[in-house]
This record gives C-alpha cells, structure tokens and sequence, in this order.
C-alpha cells in the first residue's frame, strides 16, 4: 500500500510537470511582434496587413502581441521609435515605407526585419540582392525599376499631347527619390517635357509647393509618393488650382487626383504579412528573396478629368484597371 501512494504521489509530480512546461510552451507561442509605421498606423495599407494576419492565424492577443509604434507624420522620431522597439525584442519588425525601412535597420542587426512598401531595398543597401537579400531583412519592394519612369510620364503625355512644363514633388530625405529621380530628366527629355523640381520636406509645404507650380507656369503635376504627401490633400489642392495630377498611389487617383499609376500597396501589404508568417514559423529572413510586384495599377479619375477639362484618350481607358465616374 505505502509502495502504492509513493508511484501515486511520483505520478502527481511527473504529470505537474509536464502540466507546468506545457503551460509555459504555450505562453512562449504567442509571438510578438513590432510595427513602425509610416505615416501612421490607420492606413489602409496597414490595416489589409493585420487582416491578412489574422486571417492565416496570427490572432492579436491569442496567438500575436503587436506593438505599434506611430510617428504621426513627424518622420523625426523615427530613430527613437525603433530604438523603442528594439529595447522590447520583438520576435520580428515590420517596418513600412523606406523612412520605416532605415529607422530600423539602423536599429538593430540581428531581429529579424519585414520591409513592406520599400521601393528598392537593394539601391538602398538594405539588402544584398532580392534573391538572397542576406542579414536580418527581407519583404516586399514596390517597383521594378526597370524604365518605370518613362512609362508613368508616358501616361501623361497620352493625356496631355501639347503639355511642356511639368512640376514634380520630391522629398530629398526620402532615400527612394533620390535613387529614382535620376532617371526622370532622360525621360521627360525623351517625351518633350521640361521638369521643374519641388523639394517638399513636410506635409505644410504642401499648399505653397502647389502654388509655386502653378506660378511658375506648370501644366500639370508629377507628384512622387511619399508619406509626407497626403493623398486626399494633394489631389484637392491640385484641382483646385487646375493641374492635372499623376502619382504613384492608386489611393491618389481614388482620392481626387487625375492618374495613379503604381502597385496595389494594400495587396503587397498582404504578401508581407506571409513573410511574417513565414519567419515565425522558422524561415531564415536572409534566405527569403525579396517580392517585386508583377502587375502595376492604372486609375484614371474621370470625375477630376471632367471638372479640369480633360479628354481622356480611349486607348488610356481601355488599358485602367479602375475608372472613377
């Protein structure tokens, strides 16, 4: 009898035991995750990330803790925000844009990072190569480089055929429009149109940066997405001041502007959130080719063409992929 309460009573302990570890194995399984945003957290780029998340398995508060870190447009505290992040060891990073990008790969070397919305992580030297971009980052640029810059001026010489002066918004602290701007003169050269550049730093500067275009005699306006250039914002004061807009972001278009021409950015926010996945499952980042999108969306916002006078060619409507009326 006392032999028999003595296996009892090392049985209660064995099964304790396995209990406790089993209970500790399921607290370490709810991953933990940062978010940097930018420009803000509520996007809806973002917010079709978090759904894609969930709807693979990653539920927020069972399965993932998301920390979010948002800098409301004030692009300055991006360093302290991923600093921020990294002093928490998240499992992972997610970091949007090409400001996000920096901030926290300047950050850290070694937590795994998930880029999403960066147009060309490798011309940034964030990566090695998009085959095997090596280190702690990988995701989901958004442009293949190749000539894109004479086929978004070609659209607006299809819609505009006498235009010569065009005025272009750049953000020279955003790396991506350093990189990519060089190779708009070439292209405009090639189209007939005269470029007049206009460096804006600060969502502020929006409304004399339009206002400046349009006093120096543009025709229309080549607006370079960028967090600091609200879509709905730019379009407005666009049409108000009568120029015909083309940007990156078929948010633009949506929003009041004439012409977006760019990628899905909430579909290729949903491709990074498979890369999340991927690395919380096990997946080495270094080993994870960087995804370039294969298709480019052309929104044509005919609403905005009639209130500026515009003839959009049908050739150019046929080709949409969205047309707004």
């Amino acid at each position: 009898m006392r032999r028999f309460a003595v296996t009892v009573s090392a049985l209660l302990v064995v099964l304790l035991f396995f209990g406790s570890a089993a209970t500790a194995q399921s607290v370490r399984r709810v991953a933990r995750i940062g978010m940097l945003c930018v420009p803000a957290c509520k996007v809806p780029y973002i917010e079709a990330f978090s759904d894609e998340l969930q709807k693979i398995g990653w539920v927020e508060g069972t399965t993932i803790a998301t920390e979010r870190k948002d800098p409301d447009y004030h692009l300055d505290k991006l360093p302290a925000l991923a600093a921020d992040l990294v002093r928490s060891r998240p499992d992972l990073i997610v970091a949007f844009t090409p400001f996000a990008a920096r901030a926290a790969k300047n950050a850290t070397p070694d937590i795994p990072i998930v880029i999403i919305l960066v147009a060309d992580p490798v011309g940034m030297g964030l990566a090695s190569s998009l085959a095997r971009p090596g280190g702690n980052l990988t995701g989901v640029a958004t442009m293949d480089r190749t000539d894109f810059g004479g086929k978004f001026l070609g659209i607006l010489r299809e819609v505009l055929p006498q235009a010569k002066r065009v005025g272009v918004f750049l953000n020279t602290s955003n790396e991506m429009h350093r990189l990519v701007f060089p190779e708009t003169p070439t292209a405009a050269a090639k189209l007939g149109f005269q470029l007049d550049v206009i460096d804006v730093h600060e969502v502020g500067e929006v409304p004399r940066a339009v206002a400046a275009a349009k006093t120096r005699g543009a025709e229309a306006l080549d607006i370079f997405s960028d967090p600091v250039f609200p879509p709905n914002r730019v379009a407005d004061l666009a049409v108000q001041a009568g120029l015909p807009s083309i940007s990156f972001d078929a948010g633009f278009a949506r929003a009041g502007g004439l012409i977006s021409y760019g990628p899905d950015f909430p579909a290729l926010a949903r491709i990074g959130a498979h890369y999340v996945d991927r690395i919380l499952r096990g997946a080495k980042t270094a080993e994870l080719p960087i995804e370039q999108p294969t298709k480019y969306l052309l929104v044509v916002n005919l609403k905005t063409a009639k209130s500026l006078g515009i003839e959009i060619p049908a050739s150019l409507l046929a080709r949409a992929d969205e047309v707004i009326e």
